[in-house]
């Protein structure tokens, strides 16, 4: 992360920073907004003061003096209209000088760089900002200037952090009599058009509608000496969930994903047993923009007895990392460290019931709830799937919730598919592929069409992976139909298709012949095909290669250790072209011509199967004479 560049000032006096550059880009993008829903600023604010409340809740449990003499942990906030300033206060953790430099200075490049790019795309949706973390710099859409005192809990000294969000911000030493004992203070000083936040009854709506479920106390500056709480203060994971509306779970979920659509579904229950816990989980609605991020891990808060312990306990696997919400546990000792979370046997016993528990919900849900079942498995499908290579304890579980697009249908199980197997079908067969037109297009899958034999379409990357360890589903194997024999003779043809005579075997033969002496080690072998019903030719890999897919997708990745295979040559004996090149070599062998269109079908069968031909300049020539040649030489 890029630092926040600092001058050499004197002492106890303000040290003047530029934002990192894509902090500048935002707050260009902030103090210059048009956004008409103004009101995320205060629950952003409100939202960072509730972290650093916890954050404090959870060091005082091995220091507890950072809270003695004010243990009443709440968030203030206090309007006032003379000063047109309005004040969200805190008594948290707080920061340092260091931290108010870094915290507010720079942004996680990811985050930032993600937010940049929606938002170029966005059309003033303000809602995203809570999603990429750069919730603070929303104060500039309200506020001409920012001032922040902080303390951090147990060190003497306070600081000032102060900007316009022109491009630069000072830090500098406040004076006892003008800090907060611990904690943070935020003063924003309010444009003209932003008066309103001034008003109680804004700022109790935006409270209630946004930020009602923070389980700290929100209170109102009513007078000098006087507050009033304007929020519920419960945690709302602890509630029967006969009293928590559909609303109220909304603005929880936007609370700890900075969503504003709904989530697609809510899992809220009580464990109870060998070990006590609380479970709210939510999945999202929308795709989150780090849902592919390889640092992207578990995304649950773990509580104790309502005391925050960790933002990434990890309690799903990496599978589930979509999933968001909180469990809290009433038996797991208040001091356990982030680090003894990876090696503890009870948060182990937590972790594999609620993927359990998560896995369940996901299959009731898609088993009564198909559109919706549909959105979520557009959106999270090829992540749920990771969990067929990586979970093999679970697989079969998984099986009843992955979803398959076919060559008939979309959104089939196994299940399903297994139900609708022909007659004298003995594998699942599926097809991998980059993308689903390319799939359907493939030549391999003509013989299967012909005989009504429903193949899976897979085009996730992971795929690739999952399917060559799966052993089978329903005592079914899984089977490429890129891979080795087709394996079709026991399956009828369900319509016509061109086949080979009998008086044409022998030719056939030849023409096998010739093509494996033309093509020397370019191919691993050239054999009459059960797939091709309209195309002349494909490419196979052999039973003992990996999946083609598979081994573009490794080669793609520069893995070392696999060598791409030779290809298995396939050629369509009822073909009228082959049949042709059958009598030619019938007739005359290994002769030039049929040398050369044997590099041909070599290079028709690559671009058929989406790949560059070795040589283009080759192949361009030969296309060219045969044309010429079917077309006569140019008169003058």
């Amino acid at each position: 992360m890029a630092k926040a560049e600092a001058k050499t000032p004197p002492a106890n006096e303000a040290h003047s920073h530029n934002f990192q550059a894509e902090v500048a880009k935002l707050l260009h993008l902030m103090v210059h907004s048009v956004y008409s829903d103004r009101d995320v600023f205060l629950r952003e604010l409100i939202s960072n003061s509730a972290d650093a409340l916890d954050k404090l809740r959870y060091e005082a449990i091995a220091t507890p003096e950072l809270i003695s003499g004010d243990a009443d942990l709440a968030i203030t906030i206090t309007p006032d209209k003379t000063a047109k300033t309005l004040t969200v206060a805190d008594n948290g953790i707080g920061m340092n000088e260091a931290e108010l430099i870094d915290n507010l200075g720079t942004i996680a490049k990811s985050g930032t760089h993600a937010f940049m790019e929606q938002a170029k795309t966005a059309k003033g949706d303000i809602h995203l900002i809570g999603q990429f973390g750069v919730g603070f710099y929303s104060s500039f859409m309200v506020a001409a200037k920012v001032e922040v005192i902080s303390r951090k809990a147990g060190e003497a000294q306070a600081f000032l952090w102060a900007s316009d969000g022109s491009g630069t911000f000072t830090v500098e030493p406040v004076a006892e009599t003008q800090a907060p004992a611990r904690g943070t203070r935020i003063v924003l000083h309010l444009k003209d058009d932003a008066l309103e936040f001034l008003e109680d009854w804004k700022i109790e709506h935006v409270v209630r509608a946004y930020s009602d479920h923070i389980a700290h106390p929100i209170r109102l500056a009513a007078g000098p000496e006087t507050t009033r709480q304007i929020n519920e203060a419960s945690a709302i994971w602890t509630r029967p969930k006969s009293e928590i509306t559909p609303d109220q779970y909304k603005e929880f979920f936007g609370h700890i994903t900075g969503a504003y659509a709904d989530p697609a579904l809510t899992i809220h229950y009580k464990a109870e047993g060998r070990h006590e816990y609380t479970v709210l989980l939510f999945v999202p609605g929308e795709k989150p923009f780090d849902l592919y991020d390889p640092e992207r891990r578990g995304r649950q808060k773990l509580y104790v007895r309502r005391v925050f312990i960790t933002n990434d306990a990890e309690l799903l696997p990496a599978y589930l990392r979509f999933v968001r919400g909180v469990i809290d546990s009433e038996d797991m000792p208040l001091n356990i460290s982030r680090e003894m979370l990876q090696h503890n046997p009870q948060v182990a016993a937590i972790r594999k019931a609620v993927t359990n528990k998560v896995l369940a919900e996901l299959k009731k849900c898609f088993e009564a709830e198909p559109e919706k079942a549909k959105t979520i498995w557009e959106i999270f499908g090829p992540v749920i799937k990771e969990g067929l290579y990586e979970d093999m304890e679970r697989r079969d579980q998984l099986f009843e919730i992955v979803r398959f697009n076919t060559t008939r249908r979309d959104g089939v199980t196994l299940k399903d598919y297994v139900a609708d197997l022909k007659a004298n079908q003995t594998a699942i067969y599926y097809l991998t592929a980059e993308d689903e037109a390319k799939a359907r297009m493939s030549p391999q899958l003509e013989g299967f069409r012909a005989r009504g034999v429903e193949v899976l379409l897979l085009t996730d990357a992971v795929d690739s992976f999952w399917v060559r360890l799966a052993l089978g589903f329903d005592g079914k194997p899984f089977k490429s139909v890129t891979q080795g024999a087709a394996d079709l003779d026991l399956v009828p043809l369900e319509k016509e298709a061109s086949k080979e005579d009998a008086a044409d075997q022998g030719a056939t033969a030849t023409l096998i012949a010739v093509i494996k002496q033309a093509l020397g080690d370019q191919v691993a072998d050239v054999r009459k095909s059960q797939r091709l019903t309209d195309s002349p030719v494909c490419l196979v890999a052999s039973d003992q290669a990996l999946d083609r897919t598979l081994e573009k997708l490794l080669a793609r990745q520069g893995t070392t250790d696999v060598k791409v295979s030779k290809p298995v040559l396939e050629i369509n004996a009822g073909h009228a072209l082959i049949q042709a090149l059958a009598a030619t070599a019938k007739e005359r062998g290994a002769c030039p011509e049929l040398g050369e269109a044997s590099s041909l079908l070599l290079d028709l069968a690559r671009v058929m199967d989406g790949e560059q031909v070795t040589d283009p300049a080759k192949f361009a020539g030969c296309v060219c004479g045969l044309m010429q040649k079917a077309f006569g030489p140019v008169k003058a």
